[in-house]
């Protein structure tokens, strides 16, 4: 049975996750994807953020950070926009999935978009960033208290 919800959650999913470009308009405003058990985290103290996890394959680190809905946050050349983060209602299975758009600021060369789409925590795979230099997750969606510096790991 727990398959079969999965198969449905991933199957909504798919057809938001394809879209991978963000609406015309200077600030994404993406839409939902479909499943109407997708909501905004609840509110609390703190800021609505999307946890992420960065790997800089380079230096093997990995790097846990807190970059908050509508607002840019840098990993390594990276900057990383979310426009939105939503988690399921207490009853549905878990599941987090961030609205991000990627831009790579490589020094001496023009911006280069990378990645525009839903990222869903419980599957990573299905709507990755591919980057020779960096990996990128979705862990969570929260209210983030306090300093949002990275944690090495």
């Amino acid at each position: 049975m727990r398959g079969l919800i999965v198969l449905a959650v991933l199957t909504a999913g798919i057809g938001a996750a394809s879209a991978q470009t963000p609406p015309p308009q200077a600030q994404p405003s993406p839409q939902r994807p479909a499943n109407a058990n997708l909501r905004a985290v609840p509110d609390g103290p703190g800021t609505r953020s999307a946890e992420l996890q960065g790997l800089d394959k380079v230096t093997a680190r990995t790097q846990r950070f807190y970059a908050p809905v509508g607002k840019s946050t840098r990993f390594g050349t990276l900057e990383i926009t979310v426009g939105d983060c939503l988690v399921n209602v207490p009853e549905a299975p878990p599941e987090s999935v961030a609205y991000l758009t990627i831009i790579d600021h490589k020094p001496g060369q023009a911006e280069e978009k990378l990645f525009a789409g839903w990222m869903f925590a419980s599957t990573p795979s299905l709507s990755a960033l591919d980057h020779g230099v960096y990996d990128l997750r979705v862990l969570s969606c929260v209210m983030a208290q306090g300093s949002s510096l990275p944690s090495s790991r």
